[in-house]
């Protein structure tokens, strides 16, 4: 007997969800940012705002995992992993891969258009500048990172100055240090996994060759100290005293502390190529994600 049509599209349909990678979602909470650390947290208006553009950013960021995905499906089947992504592994064909990528891309700049101008100006660079990622930029070592990170910063200025929160200073240097942490901390996953396997850095992402564990590792550490010291500064800067009216946020330090050194642990016992992968599904990493957040907002709220 052969299967309905019924049966078959939910199979389908569940390869188009892992297509838009919705944990990778989580990296939109940068947007929120802004409003967490602001003196304006409690305007339902702004929060509305913030929302939108943080659903928009959702809905571009899978338009651009999408597009990754083709631009990258060759390469991805040498991969021990990416191999059985949909494109990858053929479960889903270049059509349908184009058409859910541009439903994604009108409907997130439409919830962006719907915060703000700025908020649909900020999400046009994201994806101007994804798409010269892909073209090509990440082929260059360490300019690759800070495209990463830039992806990120985009993301804390659609929350802020899309939407009219003025942003700290430290909050900005903060972010910036530690989406790149996070970006060569992927690359040292990348290339252990490419090491594990015996298979060419190249022959899965070109850049891998450029980079060796020493420098990586180097780099981690210059970038993580970095956050923690300009975190630690902006909890105790008389300007976050004066908006926030406490002197306390100095307890949150040693969350941010435990979350890098659990996150560099995790790197080297278990790999952690997906950082959004790593957060989800590490029970230290959640329990110390939700402590610092309730610490923060019964300290500022």
């Amino acid at each position: 007997m052969n299967p309905s049509p019924r049966a078959d599209a939910a199979p389908f349909a569940l390869e188009l969800l892992r297509l838009l990678r919705p944990h990778q979602w989580i990296k939109n909470g940068f947007v929120f940012i802004g409003l967490l650390f602001s003196d304006a947290s409690n305007d339902w208006g702004l929060r509305s705002q913030v929302l939108l553009a943080a659903a928009g950013f959702c809905l571009l960021s899978s338009c651009v995992y999408v597009l990754n995905d083709v631009f990258d499906r060759d390469a991805d089947r040498a991969h021990p992993l990416k191999r059985r992504r949909p494109l990858a592994s053929g479960s889903v064909g270049l059509g349908a891969a184009f058409a859910l990528a541009a439903a994604c891309a009108i409907a997130g700049f439409a919830l962006g258009a719907a915060a703000s101008g700025g908020v649909a100006a900020v999400l046009m660079a994201y994806l101007v500048l994804n798409l010269a990622y892909s073209a090509g930029l990440k082929h260059v070592a360490i300019l690759d990172v800070f495209i990463i990170a830039a992806g990120f910063m985009l993301r804390i200025f659609a929350g802020t100055w899309g939407v009219g929160i003025a942003p700290s200073q430290w909050l900005l240097l903060c972010g910036l240090l530690l989406t790149i942490f996070l970006g060569f901390a992927k690359r040292r996953a990348e290339l252990m996994v490419s090491e594990g396997d015996g298979v060419s850095g190249a022959s899965q992402r070109p850049v891998l060759e450029e980079y060796n564990p020493a420098q990586l590792d180097t780099m981690m550490a210059i970038s993580a100290a970095g956050v923690v010291v300009s975190y630690s500064l902006y909890t105790v800067s008389p300007a976050t005293v004066a908006l926030h009216h406490t002197d306390k946020l100095i307890y949150t330090v040693p969350f941010v502390l435990y979350g890098i050194f659990r996150y560099i642990f995790l790197l080297h016992h278990r790999g952690g190529e997906d950082p959004a992968s790593t957060l989800l599904t590490d029970a230290h990493m959640l329990v110390t994600g939700a402590a610092w957040l309730c610490v923060t907002l019964w300290l500022i709220w």
